[in-house]
This record gives structure tokens, C-alpha cells and sequence, in this order.
């Protein structure tokens, strides 16, 4: 365990000693920080109009949680889709070109320490990026009410969805030297995990089940809802113990090739 930690602080620091970290994490600021305030605006807008007309008052339901959140959930997923890869692509892809996994694989340390700190490092990350987002929320419930529970369940689903993604980019990054093709290459693989639960109307059963429960959208879309499911939970844990277990096998096969 004190490996893992000292191993952790040393990728933390590395990722803060970098601008990357910073570029990303604003860039992602920005953008769900605009999507939130069209979504929000319109919102507003809309309940003004609701409010002020009874038919639409009994007509039309209006929920905070449903029309501004739980979309801003789909949105931050599918966003950090795009920017884990950028923080990801460095995990092992640099320590490779430099020559340093050698070294650090012949140090009095496992390979799943080696591993288990640069997933959590890269999450930490990740997770620091997620709670600057609580903002939207605690804006949403300073002029309404959202839910509680829904928003809670919303952000445990962004955190495994996001512990997934980093387990394929760190994979990804373990199996080569170059990072734009880490990123690249961890871009299609999440994009096929995530768009799976599209072919459901295209593919014939049971096949098209199969797909619809390996895809990353449908088991992030309980969570954005509100709804706490065991199935999607076990999913996500099933879906990083997968990609840690193929990313200790390659580190094993950069092992075998450097005493080769």
C-alpha cells in the first residue's frame, strides 16, 4: 500500500507539473460551464412561460432535474469521453519513449502497484475536474429544487463511468510509445463501447441485447435518471478490473521484450 501511495504522489505531481492537466481541465470547464448556461437559460425561460399560463401549468411538468441536470450528466460523460484520453495518454506511452518503464518495472515494486497508482493518480485528476462541476448543481438549487438523490446518483455514475474510461486509456497507453496514437486509439475504443446501445433497433436479438448491456451510455443512463442499479454498478467495476488485468498483461510482454 505505501508503494502504491508514493508511486501516486509521483504521477499526481507529474501531471501538476505539466500544463496539459491545466489546459484540459479548463477546456473542459468552459464547455460544460456553456452548455449548463444555455440549457439553464432556456429552462428559465420556459418556466416563466409555463408559469404564467395555467393550461400549460397543468399541461407541462416542470423539473430542474430532468431538463437541466440529467442532461448535463449525458454532457459531462460524453465529454470526459474526449478529455480522459488527453490525460491518460501519458500513463505509460512517455515512461516507454523515454526508456524509464524498464526502470521502473525493475524497481521492488509489482506491476499492479505500478498500474493501481497511475489509475488512481489520472482519477484523482479526473475526480478533481468532476467536483469543480458541483457548481452547476449548487446554482440549479440556489434558484430551484433539484433532487438530492438524483444528483448524487448522477455524480457516482460520472466517477465509474470516468474509472472506466481511464482503464482503457491507460491500456491503450501501456501497448505503445506514441501518445497521439494512445489517444487516438483510446478515442474509437470508448466511442465503440459508448455507441454499442445504438444498434439495438439494427442488430437482431439476442444479439442486440448483448450489445445494448456493453455499452458505456446505457449503463451511465440509470445513473443520470437517478436510478441506482446493482447491474450498471457491476458493470463499470467488471468493465476496470478487465482493462487493468489486459494492461498487467502488457506490461509483462514490455518485461519479456526487455530482457529479450
Amino acid at each position: 500500500m505505501r508503494n502504491i501511495l508514493t508511486l501516486t504522489q509521483r504521477e499526481l505531481r507529474s501531471y501538476f507539473q505539466s500544463p496539459i492537466a491545466y489546459a484540459v481541465i479548463t477546456v473542459f470547464l468552459v464547455v460544460t460551464g456553456v452548455i449548463f448556461w444555455l440549457r439553464f437559460s432556456f429552462f428559465y425561460q420556459y418556466s416563466l412561460e409555463v408559469s404564467r399560463n395555467p393550461y400549460m401549468m397543468q399541461q407541462y411538468e416542470i423539473n430542474v432535474t430532468e431538463q437541466v441536470l440529467e442532461p448535463i450528466f449525458y454532457t459531462i460523460s460524453f465529454l470526459s469521453l474526449f478529455v480522459i484520453p488527453m490525460l491518460t495518454m501519458r500513463s505509460f506511452s512517455e515512461d516507454k519513449k523515454s526508456g524509464a518503464i524498464e526502470l521502473l518495472l525493475t524497481y521492488p515494486v509489482r506491476d499492479i502497484e505500478v498500474a493501481l497508482s497511475k489509475l488512481l493518480a489520472c482519477f484523482i485528476v479526473y475526480a478533481c475536474m468532476i467536483a469543480l462541476t458541483l457548481l452547476y448543481p449548487a446554482l440549479t438549487a440556489k434558484l430551484s429544487n433539484p433532487e438530492t438523490a438524483s444528483v448524487v446518483m448522477g455524480y457516482v455514475g460520472l466517477l465509474l463511468s470516468g474509472a472506466a474510461f481511464v482503464s482503457v486509456g491507460m491500456f491503450i497507453s501501456s501497448m505503445t510509445e506514441n501518445q497521439i496514437i494512445a489517444v487516438a486509439t483510446s478515442y474509437g475504443l470508448l466511442l465503440l463501447f459508448w455507441l454499442l446501445g445504438a444498434t439495438e433497433d439494427s442488430v437482431p436479438p439476442p444479439y442486440n441485447t448483448v450489445l445494448t448491456d456493453l455499452s458505456l451510455f446505457n449503463h451511465m443512463e440509470n445513473f443520470a435518471r437517478g436510478v441506482l442499479n446493482t447491474r450498471d454498478l457491476v458493470y463499470y467495476l467488471n468493465f476496470v478490473i478487465l482493462f487493468m488485468f489486459l494492461t498487467l498483461r502488457s506490461l509483462e510482454v514490455t518485461k519479456w521484450k526487455g530482457k529479450a
